[in-house]
């Protein structure tokens, strides 16, 4: 399971529109992959829309949204174009992402155990590091706080590779 500071290796996964999402490919980018358990369920679309709300602010500070679940593509496409979502959704039918980040749980249904995701959010930065996580996020907060966070860092790194220092004069 990843941690914070770990780069993230590179992964080639099938997301949506018939593309292919390679991490290397995006390095100057951050990126927002974001984990939910399925498509059409009330609390899932509830988070997509308010990633989809906050898109262009996400993208105004260099960053890359994409969803990931367990659904195949054709849910994938279903459910991006009946709610209108402008990033692309990666289908992780084996779990590969999903062991990778460290975001499936075991729970009890039915006193049978299931292997569930939990919803969680990773930030990678533009070099492929990962930076921030939030797991087993509640969907009324969780959108704004991953933007605030993408802002202030943004504004942080921004800042850092604009600073020109002058050399002293005597």
């Amino acid at each position: 399971m990843l941690t914070v500071g770990d780069y993230v290796p590179d992964f080639t996964v099938q997301a949506t529109s018939g593309k292919n999402v390679q991490l290397d490919a995006l390095k100057g980018h951050q990126i927002v992959i974001y984990f939910y358990p399925k498509n059409n369920t009330p609390a899932c679309i509830i988070e997509n829309q308010d990633f989809a709300a906050n898109y262009s602010r996400f993208r105004d500070q260099n960053t890359l949204i994409f969803g990931v679940s367990r659904d195949s593509l054709d849910s994938h496409e279903s459910f991006k174009a009946s709610q209108a979502l402008p990033f692309e959704l990666i289908s992780d039918q084996d779990s590969a992402l999903c062991t990778l980040f460290g975001v499936l749980k075991e729970k009890q249904l039915f006193n049978k155990p299931i292997t569930t995701l939990a919803r969680s959010t990773f930030l990678i930065n533009h070099n492929g590091r990962l930076i921030k996580t939030w797991r087993d996020v509640s969907i009324k907060t969780h959108v704004h706080e991953v933007i605030d966070y993408v802002e202030r860092y943004h504004t942080k790194i921004t800042a850092a590779l604009t600073t020109v220092q002058t050399p002293e004069i005597d």
